[in-house]
């Protein structure tokens, strides 16, 4: 009873201790905080008129010497009177950027406490909790460094403005202050350059898109490659503007159903404006507006601008043919070094400038389908596994969804039975072959033999960065059935040509602040092996052999270079909305795409396309190079007889050649035919230079693949049984054990 007692008076003095403590804890850190407040130097707000001096942002080219773009050596600015504005603006403004900004003294204690919550459990300062009227201060008064000490300056001198200013003349500095992207400050100079008109005169849609842009101008520019999600941003500045009672719902279904249209985007004095572009907003994400506002960076690229005023000039000039001729109204351009991983070209459209093909996007960042330019990363992943390109395929007609019969060959979903281009069949042929005169059968035999995650995982690894969920892909995939970008396709290719070493891909050299420190260094290249140098070789063997893809292009066609080492792979889309060209030699890739940026179709697709301005353009980077050579690959022989080109069984050919020397036995040409079998009888997918499969029937593909080679086999030797020694003469010749295609130790010229 006693021990009870004690315990009870224990637990009513530890908690009357815990709550001493904790008061007196709060008292410290009040005064503390007070403390602390009183030695910051809080600057007169008689300074608050007085702009602060902008240090510019300047881009400049791989030398340091050219200028590419002053980000404001043009800025515009235009103040207007508060009656000058649309009610919408400001009402749009009020509902996305501070929903409490005429009920709060300058600070929102809630807006703070919840940025300072994620602030702290995130380790950085990047949750925002500003006030428009902090914002104002942030725009006029102080330095713009992501400290608390800052943060703190700026709430006491947000609180002191409001006893000085009102409200409406608050917003009306916000409004004439914000920036809104490149050399554009305030709604009146974006209400004009953005459409044409007063921002007096602002529909509820249009200044809605104003109130998204301020948090983010550069990323969700109106003519950058964010345009979605500028109009997702959109969507939630009208969605609050309803909740807050600023518009009714009628007016908000109106305003979701405006058809805005923006202008041109007008920019004076750039150079190599994609480009420019994209380095803007790379620094944007990276260093923050802010900092191209004020720092004065000066940043190096790694352009070479004499090549990109080459490739600028030939994709504008080729792609107005291109217009006439095939209805393909745009192109895009890209360039890259494998041995460093500079990005030395980047052109994004025709005319960056074009208002009739939407010029300043940027189709060397759009996901678009490549095609069969895809498939030297399936038949690199086929190499990696130990397939050679000797290895024979059938290309022949098949079924591929088990979920159809094999001899289904409707093409009614769900069944999946390809055709090639020229809706003919080759029979076996080598791997070399079938990717050098890109034919389509033995493409998806390869990609189920090495697995679909697998394939993937070899893009991923050389660069691709948009194939990244194989539950989303079938056996299409290696047609193009997926969507990626002209520059990761580039930077892709880059790696056969450096010998399965990928690059860090680089952009930005150097930046260095306005007094001449460097701030990043990015000069020490970075390089990961990612494929092994033999299978690379295959590639660019296979890519390079004019003989090889002869019966695609012709012989000596305009893929062919007399005096360099250059390999080059195709690919279009079958609903004639893509044409890309991929190429490399030792030291340079190129990639280039044409079509329509509305994904309309072209008319018809032919390699007159693209391959013209890609060849000019190769032939006038090639000459300032040194010329180099690819390195020829090791092929192995001690491999099973389909991965070294025969699919034959070879003891079944000795037996019946002895047969033909015996008078006693008769050429048994019917045990040659009922060898012939599909690649999955000889191959274990899991271990395809292992033996050979105890039950192929165990593969769910492999009725399907039988039956397309004999069909094959029934149409080119007919129906065949054993044959009497009378009739020898007559029968039919046994079939080659290797595919004449195969060009095995070929030469090529290296003049």
């Amino acid at each position: 009873m006693k021990n009870r007692f004690w315990l009870k008076r224990n637990s009513k003095e530890i908690l009357i201790d815990v709550l001493i403590f904790g008061f007196a804890a709060l008292i410290l850190l009040v005064a503390g905080v007070l403390v602390w407040l009183s030695t910051l130097q809080i600057p007169d707000l008689s300074s608050f008129e007085q702009r602060q001096i902008l240090q510019s942002t300047k881009i400049y080219d791989r030398t340091g010497e050219i200028m590419l773009y002053d980000l404001h050596q043009d800025v515009r600015r235009t103040v207007v009177p508060y009656d000058k504005i649309s009610k919408h603006l400001k009402d749009a403004t009020v509902a996305i950027e501070d929903d409490q900004f005429y009920s709060h003294h300058g600070i929102d204690l809630k807006a703070i406490a919840r940025a300072f919550y994620y602030n702290i459990i995130g380790g950085e300062l990047g949750q925002g909790g500003s006030t428009i009227t902090q914002q104002v201060i942030k725009n006029s008064v102080l330095q713009r460094e992501k400290t608390f000490t800052r943060k703190a300056k700026e709430a006491i001198l947000a609180l002191k403005l409001e006893q000085l200013k009102s409200k409406d003349e608050i917003l009306d500095i916000y409004l004439n202050e914000s920036p809104y992207g490149g050399t554009i400050y305030g709604v009146e100079e974006a209400s004009r350059a953005f459409f044409n008109k007063s921002g007096n005169d602002l529909t509820i849609g249009e200044s809605a898109y104003l109130a998204a842009i301020p948090q983010a101008p550069t990323y969700l520019s109106p003519y950058g490659n964010n345009r979605d999600k500028l109009d997702n941003r959109q969507k939630i500045v009208l969605q609050k503007m309803r909740e807050q009672g600023f518009i009714t719902s009628d007016e908000y279904e109106q305003a979701k159903n405006e058809n805005v249209q923006f202008q041109t985007q007008v920019v004076s004095g750039i150079k190599a404006p994609h480009f420019v572009m994209y380095i803007r907003e790379l620094l944007a994400e990276k260093y923050g507006e802010e900092a191209l506002a004020e720092r004065g960076l000066k940043v190096i690229t790694t352009l070479d601008y004499d090549l990109q005023q080459k490739a600028e000039e030939i994709v504008k000039r080729r792609t107005e043919t291109n217009t006439k001729k095939f209805k393909a109204s745009n192109s895009g351009l890209v360039a890259t070094d494998p041995k460093t991983g500079d990005m030395l070209v980047m052109v994004g459209s025709r005319d960056y400038f074009s208002t009739d093909v939407e010029g300043n996007f940027n189709i060397a960042l759009a996901s678009r389908q490549p095609g069969s330019s895809i498939k030297p990363f399936v038949y690199a992943t086929a190499f990696k596994k130990g397939y050679l390109p000797t290895t024979i395929l059938f290309d022949v007609k098949t079924q591929f969804s088990t979920a159809c019969e094999p001899y289904d060959f409707s093409g009614e979903p769900p069944c999946y039975s390809p055709n090639n281009h020229d809706n003919k069949f080759t029979g076996p042929v080598s791997m070399r072959n079938a990717l050098a005169q890109s034919l389509n059968i033995p493409a998806v035999k390869t990609l189920y033999l090495v697995s679909i995650p697998d394939a993937l995982k070899t893009a991923a690894d050389m660069g691709l960065t948009t194939l990244n969920n194989p539950d989303r892909y079938g056996l299409t995939l290696v047609l193009g059935g997926g969507e990626v970008k002209l520059t990761d396709m580039t930077y892709a290719y880059g790696v056969f040509a450096n010998k399965g070493i990928r690059m860090e891909p680089r952009s930005i050299l150097k930046i260095e602040d306005n007094q001449g420190n460097v701030i990043e260094d990015n000069t020490k290249t970075k390089a990961e092996r990612v494929l092994d140098e033999n299978v690379t070789n295959m590639i660019s063997d296979i890519l390079s052999d004019d003989e090889a893809r002869s019966p695609l292009w012709g012989h000596h066609s305009v893929t062919w270079f007399a005096n360099y080492d250059v390999a080059v792979k195709s690919g279009s889309t079958n609903n004639f909305r893509d044409a890309w060209i991929m190429g490399y030699a030792p030291n340079i890739a190129v990639g280039a795409w044409c079509g329509n940026n509305d994904n309309s179709p072209m008319q018809g697709l032919s390699g007159l396309i693209t391959t013209p301005m890609w060849r000019e353009f190769m032939d006038y980077a090639l000459a300032k190079m040194p010329k180099e050579t690819f390195t020829q690959p090791y092929i192995r022989t001690d491999v099973k007889p389909i991965l070294r080109g025969e699919y034959v069984d070879a003891g079944t050919l000795i037996s019946a050649s002895q047969a033909t020397s015996s008078e006693e036995d008769p050429l048994k040409f019917s045990d040659i035919y009922n060898s012939i079998h599909s690649e999955l009888y000889y191959i274990n997918r899991s271990d395809p230079t292992g033996p050979n499969p105890n039950n192929p029937y165990s593969d769910g593909q492999f009725k399907y693949w039988e039956y397309g080679v004999e069909q094959w086999k029934k149409n080119t030797f007919g129906s065949l049984t054993p044959v009497a020694s009378s009739s020898a003469s007559s029968t039919p010749s046994a079939p080659p054990t290797q595919t004449p295609e195969t060009n095995r130790g070929r030469t090529r010229n290296r003049n």
